[in-house]
């Protein structure tokens, strides 16, 4: 072994100082000094933390000779501590071999791989404080050196690091830019960006985001999955606005009629969440309504992703107008199509459970019933809040509870599931359907239940593979309308007789409600009445929905009831454009003369409770329809406050007056537009009535169904245990 690499060996040892004496040896004894002892000998310096040391030993060399000569041994020096840094972060020597790094910067300013990876490794040691500069650097080689050789793979991990660090560093947007200029793997460029992406677009100025688009547009070259997975970034980071660009651009590029689906399916959520472009959301639902029509018709053969995004387009129906019967035969038509591409993608699914299933009827006779729930939204979600009573109160002892989380949150609301649950599985991991649906299979699930519906389409996705004997649908939305689904959970109010008629489930409705809960946390609350410039004695209504609800008709009715109450005023709080809703409120309110200065627009809370203890200020709510609150609903009831709700024929609609039946209250159903104005205009004028049902409220707590989860819980076990029984019956 010769004096180099023994030296090295003492290196890789750890030993820095015993190959710093052999490399010193080496450089005194001989008279033709080997220039490579120069860099193992300032390198065993520098890993011994003599930084100086190893500085002027480098310098040696670089400082004599012609100039020819000091750029080969400098490009000889950067080689051998490339080696080093590329074996120390093999080994997790991440600071190290930032240090060595750091020194071939020094050497060699223009070196975009080192520099790449110096912004990898200041991440995993949370080093941020030179990531500007550093990010500055790359982008400005990037851009300017037509030359300069790329690692694609490299620049795709560093992009998708400086997107997940927040806050994001200032010259992130430069660096962002030049990767999409110059990465030869545009299309990976925009998938890191869409999966990561939403922070980054958040903190663009007005100015950015107009630069953003058009260089996304360019580079994209009219690729339809680029540019749909661009809108589908900017409306996911609430730059509705700002994503109708690249839907506009999609329908001039004479899109598939599933890209043209995906596309006017995106223009409503662009025109909903912004809020107050209610017209134009219309319209781009009958052109979305008509293009599935015409895909399903022509029987196209479509993805698998795209098959179970499919199913949760048709959620926006409900949305626009209450007609159940022509909104389910359209879903049920959708979603039977869905299904059976995906059994059919699949190549497994209900045929291969079914053949299974006599084996199953046999061991499921033998132990407890076993009952899986699977969803998004165990997690600090309404639906999370809602039933986790259902799983606190579960009897255990005839029970098995499975739960299977597709969201990975690890909140504390999260982690209440997985502690009251037999088994919990997090399974948010699982890219294919299949292998979610054989875990369920596996587990031998007697009864599945879908808590997401069509707000999912990975649960969707799920459920229509059947891997349980019985499926039912609870809680999250309306139906599915998938046939593999056997009940949809309801109650004797929410959902009229005639609905049996339409829905491809079976209706099982539960004795009084179908859903319950003990309460909710409340925080301190954060809103005054002098803060809104509020008088003491005025009569504040509230309504607090997203822009999805705010139907300009609903909104015109609550002027209407404004206008009659002498010193009224309206709080608007919700999800959507500040400036739009605003806009939107003041032109109706103006149409019915109704001042503007009546209007306070609310900012969104971060904690839910302060939310709740926020709606204490109202005297009266103001729900909206075609579309009901829900969990909105509970918690006004729950803070004791006088509602007003339009009750119509569709589930959506039927919320709120099926929650104020088990909460003992009838003040406050409309059944028709007048009858919500005089209810409005009676609680509003009538101090005595307001208490009245304040104190009602208040009394439900001890005796209404709607606040008994504990009994919610038995009526909902002994569904279970019928629906099973049928299933056993028949077999």
């Amino acid at each position: 072994m010769g004096l180099k690499e023994q030296g090295y060996k003492y290196l890789i040892e750890g030993d820095y100082q015993k190959a710093a004496d052999l490399y010193k040896y080496a450089i005194e004894g001989s008279e033709t000094v080997n220039i490579s002892y120069y860099w193992y000998l300032g390198l065993a310096f520098l890993l011994g933390e003599q930084e100086v040391e190893a500085q002027i030993t480098w310098m040696l060399p670089l400082s004599d000779g012609d100039a020819e000569e000091i750029d080969q041994r400098a490009v000889e020096l950067v080689e051998v501590l490339e080696t080093e840094a590329e074996r120390l972060e093999q080994i997790q020597e991440y600071k190290l071999a930032w240090v060595i790094r750091q020194h071939i910067h020094q050497i060699n300013p223009n070196n975009l791989k080192n520099i790449l990876n110096i912004i990898q490794l200041s991440s995993k040691l949370d080093i941020y404080s030179d990531n500007d500069l550093a990010l500055s650097q790359a982008a400005l080689l990037i851009n300017c050196d037509e030359n300069i050789q790329v690692n694609t793979e490299l620049l795709l991990q560093v992009l998708q690091i400086v997107l997940e660090i927040y806050p994001l560093p200032i010259c992130s947007f430069e660096f962002v830019v030049s990767c999409i200029l110059n990465c030869h793997d545009i299309v990976a460029i925009i998938d890191i960006l869409y999966t990561q992406g939403v922070l980054f677009v958040r903190s663009l100025t007005h100015e950015q985001l107009k630069n953003l688009s058009c260089i996304v547009l360019n580079a994209a070259n009219k690729d339809i999955s680029i540019l749909i997975n661009i809108a589908n970034l900017f409306q996911n980071s609430n730059k509705n606005l700002e994503s109708l660009i690249f839907l506009e651009e999609v329908l001039k590029s004479s899109p598939s009629l599933v890209d043209e689906v995906a596309t006017n399916y995106l223009m409503i959520r662009a025109w909903m969440q912004t809020g107050g472009y209610w017209d134009k959301a219309e319209t781009a639902y009958r052109n979305y309504e008509t293009s599935l029509n015409q895909l399903i018709t022509l029987d196209h053969n479509i993805s698998e992703t795209h098959v179970t995004s499919l199913i949760t387009t048709v959620s926006f129906a409900s949305y626009f107008q209450d007609e159940p019967l022509l909104i389910h035969q359209f879903r049920n038509r959708v979603s039977q199509f869905c299904q059976q591409r995906i059994q059919k993608y699949s190549n497994q699914g209900l045929a291969l459970y079914q053949s299974k299933e006599s084996f199953k009827k046999s061991l499921n006779c033998l132990r407890k019933l076993k009952i899986g729930y699977v969803s998004t939204c165990m997690r600090r979600h309404s639906v999370g809040w809602l039933s986790r009573w259902l799983f606190q109160h579960h009897n255990k002892e005839n029970f098995e509870i499975y739960t299977y989380s597709l969201q990975n949150s690890q909140d504390s609301l999260q982690e209440f599931f997985s502690q009251n649950s037999s088994f919990f599985y997090d399974l948010s991991e699982s890219k294919e359907l299949i292998e979610i649906a054989e875990h369920i299979y596996q587990d031998e699930i007697d009864l599945l239940v879908d808590l997401d519906s069509v707000t999912s389409n990975k649960v969707c996705g799920v459920m229509a593979l059947k891997p349980a004997p019985v499926q039912v649908t609870w809680l999250g939305s309306d139906a599915s309308g998938l046939p593999a689904i056997d009940y949809f959970i309801a109650d004797p109010y929410v959902l009229p007789e005639s609905a049996d008629n339409y829905y491809a489930s079976k209706i099982w409705r539960l004795p009084s409600t179908y859903v319950a809960v003990d309460g909710f946390e409340i925080g301190v609350p954060t809103l005054r009445r002098e803060q809104l410039n509020i008088p003491n004695d005025a009569v504040i209504y509230l309504t607090s929905q997203t822009a999805y609800k705010r139907h300009p008709n609903t909104v015109r009715l609550q002027m209407k009831i404004i206008k009659e109450v002498p010193e009224s005023y309206l709080l608007i709080k919700g999800q959507s454009n500040q400036d739009t809703i605003k806009t939107f409120f003041e032109q109706i309110a103006e149409e019915e003369g109704v001042d503007s200065s009546k209007l306070r627009f609310l900012p969104l809370v971060d904690s839910e409770l302060v939310h709740r203890a926020n709606l204490g200020i109202a005297d009266v709510v103001l729900d909206t329809y075609p579309y009901n609150g829900a969990t909105t609903t509970l918690e006004t009831l729950w803070m004791s406050i006088p509602l007003v709700t339009k009750v119509g024929e569709q589930f959506a609609a039927r919320n709120s007056y099926t929650m104020m039946v088990n909460a003992g209250i009838t003040e406050g159903i409309a059944w028709n537009d007048e009858e919500y104005i005089e209810w409005g205009i009676r609680l509003g004028k009538d101090v005595d009535l307001r208490q009245q049902v304040v104190w009602k409220l208040r009394q439900s707590k001890h005796t209404a169904p709607l606040w008994n989860a504990k009994q919610f819980t038995r009526d909902m076990e002994n569904a279970y245990e019928q629906m099973w029984q049928r299933y056993l019956e028949r077999k």
